[in-house]
């Protein structure tokens, strides 16, 4: 009914002005955040237009996710309308963020074709905090080349900006890769590998050894390894000896092809491939043919 001297609406009129349940609006009077304005001789709940405002009001703050204490929080005036709304879209962009990273592990799966324990573990990695996956990082990091930064310094930053963490936004592909990723950086096996690997690098390096040189020496090998299989020369022959010298130098052969075996592990080149592909970007080349002739050519000269 309506109190024709003061404009008041009962239950029902208040929910056809508004388009809401009756249901709703009793729900949200009885918990304290939409007050009848009084009552009739007969016990109903009465409002007037004031209530219709804040009613609008308070479907607008619930249709942007908005819980009941919030919006309590906000009509009292005890909060910011834009702090409440801020805090929000922090917890919105977070639940868009695991969204996503479900997709791409149910992508993942599809893709596989995972059993269901393959399933699990995948979502349980690629779901580990930003703080559990670093943790994994630093560990491996750690293991990897702690006590050797005397030797090199600066190897601890560089492989720490090498090794990605999971994107915010990653693709089915990233986090395929990052599940393998993490598998690998905790395996004792890859771990020992990786360490005695530097171990080998750093125990010659030194000031005098110019920045960059390892980098211009694996170029210079793929060129020349390239060029001589073009041309036919056989591993064994001795202008591969003659190769190898101009390559190496007065190095000692046994050396390298210890460091050389090392670096072509199948680990350590799915372990590059892997960061590539987390942090989005093309797997370079492997030159797996180049590095089998110069192998073959040091195996020849080292046998013995």
């Amino acid at each position: 009914m309506i109190d024709d001297s003061t404009r008041l609406l009962t239950i029902g009129q208040l929910a056809r002005r508004t388009g809401l349940t009756v249901r709703t609006i009793r729900f949200w009077s009885d918990e304290g955040v939409l007050h009848p304005v009084t009552r009739s001789d007969g016990g109903y709940r009465l409002y007037d237009a004031a209530s219709v405002a804040r009613l609008e009001l308070i479907r607008t703050l619930r249709e942007l996710g908005l819980g009941l204490d919030d919006v309590r929080t906000v009509l009292a005036g005890d909060a910011d309308i834009a702090a409440v709304a801020a805090a929000h879209v922090a917890a919105l962009d977070a639940q868009i963020r695991s969204l996503r990273l479900s997709r791409a592990v149910l992508s993942t799966v599809a893709k596989r074709g995972s059993s269901t324990e393959e399933m699990a573990l995948m979502n349980k990695l690629a779901r580990l905090s930003a703080g559990e996956r670093k943790h994994i990082i630093d560990d491996f990091m750690e293991q990897t080349f702690g006590g050797l930064d005397a030797a090199d310094p600066d190897i601890r930053n560089r492989m720490r900006v090498m090794v990605p963490d999971l994107p915010d936004d990653p693709t089915s592909e990233q986090v395929d890769a990052w599940v393998e990723l993490a598998e690998l950086m905790q395996d004792p096996d890859f771990r020992a590998h990786m360490r005695g690997m530097i171990e080998f690098n750093a125990a010659d390096r030194g000031p005098d050894v110019t920045p960059g040189s390892s980098l211009w020496f694996m170029s210079r090998l793929v060129h020349l390894a390239g060029e001589a299989r073009k041309r036919g020369v056989a591993p064994e022959s001795p202008e591969a000896g003659e190769i190898l010298r101009g390559l190496v130098g007065t190095a000692d052969l046994g050396e390298v092809l210890e460091r050389m075996e090392a670096a072509a592990n199948e680990d350590v080149a799915r372990f590059r491939d892997l960061v590539s592909r987390v942090r989005g970007l093309e797997t370079l080349p492997r030159h797996e043919a180049e590095f089998a002739w110069v192998l073959a050519a040091l195996r020849c000269r080292t046998a013995g």
